[in-house]
């Protein structure tokens, strides 16, 4: 078994926070563990100007990280879920799902208390194609402005006066210690959260057993089936950063149910529906999800 590894991650605060996490369950984990971090700069951290669909979608923040598990230059790379394209690429696994944070989407603002309590007009900074789409659906009388940048570049662009309000993940606020700026936090019904929202992920080369025995214990079985379903959505609806689609899993006893949006990116037309299931056949119960979807005119979005 190796005693040493190296964990591959973006520069940004929320993705150490996430690496840092991961490196003290490792070490607490395995006596005598030496964790090092490699720090990389993505394609899409230096994007700075333009939307991620329009740059070339949620790979531009992961492609660095895989060149350095395929060079051996790092064991492991440490994910938000909710980055990662649907297909891992060939010679790639997930090789745990850590326990899965707060997968709603927050509401932040200084002067207004809630999505509902903005004036018409105001301004809501978000480069989500996503939250974009249902923002525009729930409130078309609203600016959607793109505002992109790391938490702490949107937080401060909107203190600077930027926009009127932001949508943020509620989870990587509750990493970074600024929990005190969610104003509301968004029930699925209101906005329906991104595929794999408030989950860590670790990924490593095929076939590095010495690596998958380091990091399964930190593996977590529910998060995992519920990712599962979440995919399987997506990667059935061939969705990529450029299609507002939306999917979240929920594991009631031994019955999983799966929420599931695709929609207009003006939002003027979106599609939602459910399924449930057994919770033995989550990405079955994706894929199933994703035909309803279809059938119902959601390939007119993609």
């Amino acid at each position: 078994m190796s005693r040493q590894i190296r964990i591959a991650t973006r520069r940004s605060r929320l993705a150490l926070w996430q690496a840092e996490h991961v490196a003290a369950r490792l070490a607490a984990l395995h006596s005598g563990l030496v964790v090092s971090l490699v720090p990389i700069v993505t394609e899409g951290d230096r994007i700075q100007d333009r939307s991620l669909a329009s740059a070339g979608g949620k790979g531009l923040f992961i492609k660095e990280l895989e060149n350095a598990l395929q060079q051996g230059a790092a064991d492991i790379a440490v994910h938000s879920m909710k980055d990662m394209p649907a297909e891992v690429p060939a010679g790639f696994t997930i090789a745990a799902a850590l326990e899965r944070g707060d997968a709603r989407d927050a509401f932040v603002s200084v002067q207004h208390a809630s999505l509902a309590a903005l004036p018409p007009g105001a301004r809501v900074g978000t480069s989500s194609l996503r939250r974009q789409c249902q923002l525009r659906h729930r409130r078309p009388d609203v600016e959607v402005v793109v505002l992109r940048g790391n938490v702490d570049t949107r937080i401060r662009k909107l203190d600077a006066g930027e926009c009127d309000a932001t949508i943020l993940a509620a989870a990587g606020l509750e990493r970074l210690g600024l929990e005190s700026r969610i104003r509301a936090r968004l029930a699925p019904a209101e906005m329906l959260p991104a595929i794999g929202q408030g989950i860590i992920g670790i990924e490593c080369v095929q076939g590095r057993e010495d690596i998958l025995a380091l990091v399964r214990p930190l593996e977590h079985e529910p998060t995992r089936t519920i990712l599962a379903a979440e995919r399987a959505l997506a990667a059935a609806l061939g969705a990529s950063c450029e299609s507002p689609i939306a999917g979240h899993a929920t594991i009631h006893g031994d019955v999983l149910r799966l929420d599931g949006l695709v929609g207009s990116a003006d939002g003027t037309t979106i599609l939602v529906d459910s399924i449930e299931g057994a919770v033995r056949d989550a990405a079955t119960l994706g894929a199933a999800l994703a035909e309803k979807l279809l059938a119902a005119g959601a390939g007119r979005f993609l």
